[in-house]
């Protein structure tokens, strides 16, 4: 059980709670039916991406067995076989796609797209470099209006604007760890690496870090915002988010913590509080 909990990846269904900001930012998360209907979405999606991350697994077999870190997940290791993790793929897209369909065919839609933009990421488009941050980045953003579609709330501008910032913030943060077991290891992890070094990786992380900042001010204090939540104070919620990027960037500076955000963000407690102020502030600025 411990490695087909290990093949589906389950520390990285943090990424799809971003199914949930609409309803967040949409002032209905207090609305039982609504949230049944995400949380159904979230299960849904967390289904579909578990079958993309066993496909990503089958396709990069060879290499991941000669990856220092990958080479111990269960496909490689031998622990769970080719035709076993075939049958739980089909499985999971079987009824992560049923599921879906059945929420609403805007989510079917967009989890089709989601899984051909992931089976082109795996196949080719991964070994692509700045394209390849791209693309993670997007699939964060086709979260957003699953939960949208879902949860039958609009999507604003602003909301799409931040979480393709913040991911590809944290997806350039991955990449750096590829260039540091590169020059550790002399094992490439992927050929989109040859377009990325240290150099690079550390300059885009910053400029990014502070696009991210910025743009975060300004959808605090844009007046279309503080009409909408009637408040002029969410300003102060950006403590929270510029103590989290920092804290990111610090854990990725180190080159032994570099890792993967998901990971980063199980692991690290003052991360784990940034996001929880962030949450908890915010929440009291609009709802209460």
């Amino acid at each position: 059980m411990k490695d087909y909990i290990a093949l589906i990846r389950l520390p990285q269904y943090t990424k799809n709670l971003f199914i949930f900001l609409p309803l967040f930012f949409a002032l209905r998360l207090q609305e039982p039916e609504r949230l049944f209907k995400v949380s159904l979405a979230f299960l849904g999606f967390c289904l579909l991406a578990s079958a993309v991350y066993i496909f990503n697994d089958l396709h990069d077999l060879i290499e991941d067995s000669q990856h220092p870190k990958k080479k111990y997940r269960p496909l490689p290791a031998g622990r769970i076989t080719k035709g076993s993790a075939i049958g739980l793929m089909a499985c999971l897209l079987v009824f992560g796609l049923s599921l879906a369909y059945v929420l609403s065919i805007q989510m079917f839609y967009l989890c089709l797209l989601y899984i051909s933009l992931n089976l082109a990421y795996s196949v080719k488009l991964k070994h692509v470099p700045i394209l390849d941050v791209m693309i993670v980045a997007a699939c964060f953003v086709i979260r957003i209006f699953v939960g949208g579609a879902v949860g039958g709330v609009p999507v604003y501008m602003w909301i799409v604007i931040m979480t393709f910032l913040l991911a590809l913030f944290l997806s350039l943060g991955k990449r750096r760890d590829d260039v540091l077991i590169f020059l550790e290891k002399n094992h490439r992890p992927r050929k989109s690496i040859d377009g990325y070094n240290l150099r690079f990786i550390d300059a885009s992380m910053m400029i990014m870090a502070a696009v991210v900042l910025v743009a975060y001010l300004m959808y605090t204090v844009s007046p279309e915002i503080i009409a909408k939540f009637k408040t002029d104070k969410l300003y102060i919620t950006s403590i929270f988010v510029l103590t989290g990027v920092m804290r990111y960037l610090q854990i990725a500076m180190l080159e032994e913590n570099s890792g993967s955000p998901a990971e980063i963000l199980m692991k690290d407690p003052f991360i784990q509080m940034s996001i929880a102020g962030w949450i908890i502030s915010f929440a009291f600025l609009i709802y209460m």
